[in-house]
């Protein structure tokens, strides 16, 4: 084949591969809500209000410094390309300054008419809920974009909305973090969990043990405190608290390279770089222990304003001490054996020195959370549960007293899709709680781990997928849940994000240039938009062994978390799929969805022959090659599947035995990414 020729097909498979992808797009009607989270009530009129100019705002004498701070970023937002202050008012009213770590109230009214916006809530807390709705509002049409005449009354149905961010295993510098607030600010999260330590790190300057933070680590990365305030003062002015986790007394690797005495055993550490959890835990046994843990705590309490601390308590199997002569005689001593006697409980000295911790952390003020590990039925009732690793732990803590939290099914490290964070509710129609042991759930947070996430990829990982989980955190529980809605505004609040400065779209186009060199980056686009990382922790377990130094900069960092071709693909083979033919009331599909499949199809199955020069050339793309292949493959599927369709065929069994090897062949992954077609293909195919 002649190169002019290939250049004139690629153009006409890239021609079909737009027109698909502007004709799945989910149709963005005039009236359709795009708000995300949805409010709990919203009345849509007829007028609208042009942007034209800057609203003018009319604030109250006394105005919170948040709430003119954020008013300001509100009206520069709405009206970015104009200095103009026009005629059109921004009225806002409230009763006093909300208090987010009392959980004061955050509800609010926002309405819009031709002549202004007006908002009304009882604290400054709702205004700052209401701006980020205002800001979501906007729609355009040929004259700009203007605001459409709405009344919302809105409040959340949690108090609690969290989100993890991991600053131990990566580092990530103070611009991530306040980024991510905006992010979080404009879909409502009102809680940064900040996990600042584990064993690869201890990311806070201590002044009282400076070693912790210039030793425990390889790098040697810290916030300094004058950083914390100001990332404190960033959140706040947003209406988001911020809580700290020091993770302990597992995850504490970091804590004993700087501080050899709080070891269990007489080993010597250093720095850690690997992954997996080490087993190593501080040694409870020793008063000493708690004198250096009280010495950090009235130092880091002081620092961090809010009264709820996070003491960690995960993934401490007690190996550490169960191997130490020493532990288990002073256990035994205290009567911390199972019911033979002899056998030591780790259960029982983890919960002791739990109340320990807990005892010191009243002393200045602070309300303890840990994870569902340390619950058992001695542990006081005040300590808050949050249950990472089922819905089981949330409903046991709460039925022992406990306040509880779910990050269950919010794990955004996973790479699961927003489907299944926003059909994870905290207290679905079936929960077994009675009225009163649901009022001790609190609420949920979406938890970001960042072993494979540094601060070049974080924004990818989170965003857009954490705006589900932050509408079944606000939103009332729904009826009926519409997944295809959640996601048709989940691409509009993608596209918000971004102007806010967030990098989740950004950035991974700048890996595929990278990684693509002086090559077209088309080819390797099209191939990486259906490709996903591997799934929940597999990426552990094939065959690349990772350190805190790997460079997460290959094609898997740069795959969506969740691919939205792959997804649209899917809901097209859905619209093709009904009957089987020679079922009774088989019809042909529609002729326009079978000709958007057959040319994304056609698309996939040119690109491979444009891509695989490129993988052979460039070392660092070589592992991906068999996917690229996989894909022409699975391509080839779709094209002979449509043809059977169209003609009211069904397929042969040598044809689907010969599809079904080419289908398993393309699930298997390469580079720790896979191709996220296959599903659907299978479908498609009647497999």
């Amino acid at each position: 084949m002649r190169k002019a020729d290939g250049a004139q097909k690629w153009g006409k498979w890239l021609a079909l591969g737009l027109l698909l992808g502007l004709l799945t797009r989910p149709a963005m009607a005039q009236t359709a809500p795009t708000l995300l989270p949805l409010p709990a009530e919203a009345r849509y009129g007829q007028g609208r209000l042009p942007l034209k100019a800057a609203l003018k705002p009319l604030l109250p004498a006394s105005v919170d410094a948040a709430v003119a701070g954020a008013v300001g970023r509100t009206i520069g937002r709405l009206s970015p390309a104009t200095k103009t202050v026009g005629t059109a008012t921004l009225q806002v009213r409230y009763g006093r300054v909300g208090r987010p770590e009392k959980f004061d109230e955050e509800r609010y009214s926002l309405r819009v008419t031709p002549m202004g916006v007006s908002i009304d809530a009882p604290t400054s807390l709702g205004v700052l809920r209401a701006l980020a709705t205002l800001e979501q509002l906007p729609r355009p049409d040929k004259k700009g974009r203007y605001l459409p005449e709405v009344d919302i009354q809105d409040q959340p149905r949690f108090a609690w909305r969290g989100l993890l961010i991991d600053a131990a295993r990566h580092f990530m510098p103070v611009a991530v973090i306040k980024r991510n607030l905006d992010g979080m600010a404009a879909v409502k999260l009102n809680v940064l969990h900040w996990h600042l330590t584990d064993d690869q790190g201890f990311r806070i300057e201590s002044k009282v043990f400076p070693r912790l933070q210039t030793v425990g680590s390889t790098d040697g990365l810290f916030y300094t405190q004058a950083e914390v305030r100001e990332v404190l003062a960033y959140a706040a002015a947003r209406g988001i608290r911020v809580v700290p986790e020091f993770d302990m007394p597992s995850h504490t690797t970091s804590w004993i390279v700087a501080y050899p005495r709080l070891a269990s055993n007489d080993s010597v550490y250093a720095p850690y770089t690997k992954w997996r959890t080490t087993n190593v835990a501080i040694d409870p046994t020793r008063e000493t222990t708690y004198t250096f843990i009280d010495s950090l705590l009235t130092e880091m309490t002081a620092l961090f304003p809010d009264p709820y601390f996070h003491a960690g308590g995960d993934e401490n199997d007690g190996r550490n001490w169960r191997r130490t002569p020493r532990i288990v005689a002073w256990m035994q001593a205290h009567n911390m054996t199972k019911a033979d006697g002899k056998t030591v409980d780790k259960h029982q000295l983890q919960t002791y020195f739990n109340r320990r911790v807990l005892a010191l952390l009243q002393q200045h003020g602070k309300t303890m959370l840990g994870w569902d590990e340390i619950l058992g039925p001695d542990l006081p009732k005040e300590v808050i549960i949050q249950s990472w690793r089922g819905k089981k732990g949330l409903n046991d803590a709460v039925k022992l007293g406990h306040p509880a939290l779910l990050s269950s099914g919010y794990y955004l490290d996973l790479n699961l899709t927003a489907a299944s964070s926003y059909l994870t509710d905290p207290l679905p129609p079936d929960t077994p709680l009675t009225p009163a042991e649901q009022k001790l759930v609190l609420g949920g947070e979406a938890a970001m781990w960042a072993e494979f996430a540094d601060s070049t990829v974080l924004d990818s990982r989170i965003w857009p997928r954490a705006g589900a989980v932050a509408e079944r955190l606000w939103s009332p529980q729904p009826a009926t849940q519409s997944v295809a809605d959640m996601y048709r505004r989940l691409n509009v609040l993608s596209a918000q994000l971004e102007t806010l400065g967030l990098r989740h779209r950004r950035v991974p186009e700048l890996l595929l240039k990278q990684l693509a060199g002086t090559g077209s980056v088309a080819p390797l686009r099209t191939l990486t938009e259906v490709l996903e990382p591997v799934k929940e922790y597999k990426r552990h377990f094939q065959g690349f062994d990772y350190t805190t130094a790997t460079p997460l900069n290959r094609l898997a960092d740069a795959a969506p978390a969740e691919s939205e071709v792959a997804r649209r693909f899917a809901v097209l083979v859905d619209s093709v799929v009904t009957v089987r033919p020679g079922a009774p009331g088989f019809l042909p599909p529609a002729p326009r969805q079978v000709a958007l499949l057959r040319a994304q199809a056609l698309r996939w199955q040119a690109n491979d022959v444009l891509l695989q020069p490129l993988m052979a050339a460039n070392p660092s793309l070589t592992e991906y090659a068999p996917l690229s292949a996989r894909l022409a493959g699975v391509a080839g599927v779709v094209l002979a599947r449509l043809t059977q369709l169209q003609a009211g065929q069904a397929p042969s069994a040598a044809w689907l035995a010969a599809t079904r090897a080419t289908l398993d062949a393309a699930q298997a992954p390469a580079g720790q990414a896979e191709l996220a077609v296959v599903k659907a293909a299978r479908k498609l195919a009647g497999l």
